[in-house]
């Protein structure tokens, strides 16, 4: 009979026959017979040692389905309690089926998802969903004197710089608690405010964007460099124009920066340049910018928020898109199949710890009333609420014990859930397997610089200096991401540029002397009056006696007559609303993008006013690799100013989650495979901005139009570090029991 025994301790186990008959020695022995898995631990064996067992308990002859019913009807923490009792309580309790319906059940994860590739177990995501994601509130930084509009992170996780209206650009450590490295007040450069931050490769330089002093419709605004190792100095200062194409590190010493210039009615020309960090020269022909690109704008649109995202899975095709790169282009403004949509995958797996997206773009923020009003998801998913994972567990740490911060507030209003992000089935599928060996050439050596190796750069010794020559060469392709538009000036498409080729001469033709300069102009005007005072007829005849042809103004309006003249965008994809954000992911494969859209069939029939847009946030998820949006999620965090005063509401990508801004107060965090919302940041007014520390998916600043920023901390590293968090996000899987009922669907949007 002793073989039969179950190994669960009974409640009056003094009124055992079998009382005094059983060591610890002989239960081991016992347990290990029937199960044939093994010995307890030691931490079991204390827990059960010395307690008697009856003889025939119905547990022994429980099967192990109803276990696992019951188990299923139990909180998880009472199910790891109930793991503590025996051995074979603890094997039920660690079934991974039991934890797949926990996981999905708490975190709203639909059936049809599989275990995300690389995951230990159900049982270890639900941990890390419940201990890992950052979730209480650290610090509170109240330096800033008016908005907060942009975070970023260096690549080394150790510094973070926050740009804001009070003009101040301040560099941040980031270590617990985060204290102030250094600042500068840009308004002694006649700076209305800062409003974009990036930090280089090697995180030895800071560029910094913001907006000139001007009239209320000034689009001028500077790029500033500082130098962060060794001081924080000024080293370069260099024009950017509109504001809002923000600049963007190019290589490890080279920026890209804008120009904007009207060519007629409606229509103008967008050109980006090449900048050197280090404009320090030794002579007046040695150039320290050259113009890359150039851009044609029809309906008063221009080139912003640009990017440049290393893409090494294009390697391949680099003598397919040379041969097709002029068979391509924009036609009529529309999304064109161009070279460099068809590429070819890589296999390999590399480690991410050292990669970093760069940084999303950042916006300039415009005071603005908020709408308390919001909307339930209109395929939610109605599942119980479960509370038991709020009480401290040995596994899950889940808001309580020691280094654990308060719960979440007591007055919470009801929550509408952030819709998940829909992926198509190729995205999970490549989700695990989007990281190259190829791509740690171009992001994790932090001595060598981001290089183009899309031309013949390497090949030309005279159009670089050597250490210039090596950086801009080294073998990474490159796509030039922006937002741009050509039904309204305001952005609605996503344009590509693949980078093929970067022309910087090592020195500058002197060109004519200063005399020569000044002889030349006063020709030139003498000419102009001569020809004022002839007829039309008689310049026509003037110019055949030269033989010469007169001079005829191109028709800027008809873009095929003038098509030669502009570089050709490879890919534009057509978002069908506002774009107010973009990020990167950090192996730059997947690029997310936040957009307000307009109506269903809405009709545009006048550029200077574009559709009304929606109170919702959309995020679109586009694979670089095939420039083809494998995710979207409708419907979720929200953002209420009109199309005239939409501002950018930035997002941030890291390996494990996807974070945004949005203009009702809250930040919003997704977990990135399984596509549903975690939770959402308190703030006092809107959020401009988020960032993950890129060494460390457990920390997220967050900042805002309150002054404020906020780092949030996982509760496992609040645990670790011994921090006493002052505040705790909003979990929405706390929520669910407090959701409205799904509304009623109606055919249109709400909009302002």
């Amino acid at each position: 009979m002793a073989e039969a025994y179950d190994d669960v301790p009974m409640m009056h186990h003094h009124a055992s026959s079998g009382s005094g008959r059983r060591d610890a020695e002989s239960m081991e022995s016992n347990t290990t017979g029937r199960s044939g898995t093994g010995s307890l631990s030691s931490e079991e064996e204390d827990d059960t040692g010395g307690t008697t067992y009856a003889e025939n308990s119905p547990w022994v002859f429980l099967p192990e389905p109803l276990f696992i019913n019951i188990f299923l009807n139990l909180t998880p923490r009472d199910v790891l309690n109930a793991g503590q009792c025996c051995k074979r309580w603890y094997k039920l309790s660690k079934d991974d089926y039991i934890w797949r319906r926990y996981f999905r059940r708490e975190f709203n994860v639909d059936a049809s998802i599989p275990l995300k590739r690389g995951a230990d177990s159900w049982r270890s995501e639900y941990r890390r969903l419940t201990n890992n994601v950052p979730m209480v509130l650290t610090d509170v930084l109240t330096s800033h004197s008016h908005q907060v509009l942009h975070v970023s992170f260096s690549h080394n996780g150790k510094m973070f710089a926050t740009c804001s209206k009070d003009g101040f650009v301040i560099l941040w450590n980031a270590a617990y608690p985060s204290s102030i490295r250094s600042s500068y007040d840009m308004r002694k450069l006649n700076w209305k405010y800062t409003q974009f931050s990036q930090f280089n490769q090697s995180d030895s330089s800071l560029l910094v964007s913001g907006v000139h002093y001007g009239t209320p419709h000034s689009t001028s605004g500077e790029i500033a460099v500082f130098t962060v190792q060794n001081g924080f100095r000024l080293k370069c200062r260099v024009t950017n124009r509109p504001y809002d194409i923000f600049g963007t590190w190019f290589s490890d010493q080279h920026l890209l920066s804008g120009d904007l210039s009207w060519l007629a009615h409606l229509v103008s020309t967008s050109k980006l340049w090449l900048n050197k960090a280090n404009q320090e020269v030794d002579s007046e022909h040695t150039p320290v910018r050259s113009q890359v690109y150039k851009f044609y704008n029809r309906n008063a649109s221009s080139i912003r928020a640009i990017m440049v995202a290393n893409c090494p899975w294009l390697a391949d095709e680099e003598e397919k898109k040379r041969k097709a790169g002029n068979e391509g282009g924009v036609a009529d403004g529309e999304a064109t199949a161009q070279s460099g949509a068809s590429v070819s995958g890589t296999s390999g797996a590399s480690s991410a710890a050292n990669r970093r997206a760069g940084n999303p773009l950042s916006h300039y923020q415009m005071k603005q009333e908020q709408d308390s009003e919001e909307e339930e998801d209109e395929d939610e998913n109605d599942v119980g609420t479960n509370d038991g994972n709020q009480q401290q567990d040995p596994l899950f740490m889940h808001g309580q014990g020691a280094g654990a911060g308060p719960g979440p507030d007591a007055v919470c209003e009801p929550l509408d859930y952030a819709s998940p992000i829909q992926y198509l089935e190729e995205f999970r599928q490549e989700y695990e397997d989007s990281y190259y060996e190829s791509s740690d050439d171009c992001l994790e050596d932090d001595d060598e610089d981001d290089g183009d190796a899309m031309g013949g750069a390497g090949d030309r010794p005279d159009s670089l200096s050597e250490c210039e020559d090596e950086e801009l060469t080294n073998p990474c392709p490159k796509y030039l991401i922006f937002s741009t538009g050509s039904k309204t000036y305001t952005p609605h498409q996503i344009g590509f540029k693949r980078i093929v080729d970067v022309n910087f001469p090592r020195r500058l033709e002197p060109g004519p002397s200063l005399r020569e300069r000044v002889a030349l102009r006063e020709q030139q005007r003498e000419m102009q009056v001569i020809m004022g005072e002839l007829s039309r007829e008689e310049m026509r005849l003037q110019y055949i006696l030269q033989n010469e042809s007169p001079p005829v103004e191109p028709n800027w309006a008809n873009y095929e007559a003038v098509a030669d003249r502009f570089d050709r965008v490879d890919k534009l994809i057509d978002l069908h609303g506002h774009i107010i954000g973009m990020g990167l992911s950090p192996d730059h494969r997947y690029l997310y993008v936040n957009s307000r859209p307009w109506p269903r069939n809405c009709v545009i029939r006048n550029p200077l006013e574009p559709p009304a847009i929606a109170q919702e946030i959309d995020i679109h998820v586009i694979d670089l690799m095939t420039l083809k949006k494998v995710g979207k999620m409708l419907r979720a965090h929200k953002a209420y100013t009109p199309n005239t005063e939409c501002f950018f509401i930035f997002l941030d990508v890291c390996d494990s989650y996807v974070a945004s801004g949005a203009e009702d107060m809250h930040a919003y965090l997704w977990e990135r495979y399984y596509g549903v919302c975690l939770a959402k940041y308190q703030h006092e007014d809107v959020v401009n901005s988020v960032a993950f520390n890129p060494r460390d998916n457990e920390m997220l600043v967050t900042t805002s139009d309150d002054y404020e920023i906020k780092v949030w901390r996982s509760l496992a590293k609040a645990k670790k570090l011994g921090i006493v968090p002052v505040g705790r996000a909003v979990e929405f899987r706390k929520q669910k029991s407090n959701r409205p009922p799904p509304q009623p669907q109606y055919a249109g949007r709400s909009f302002v």
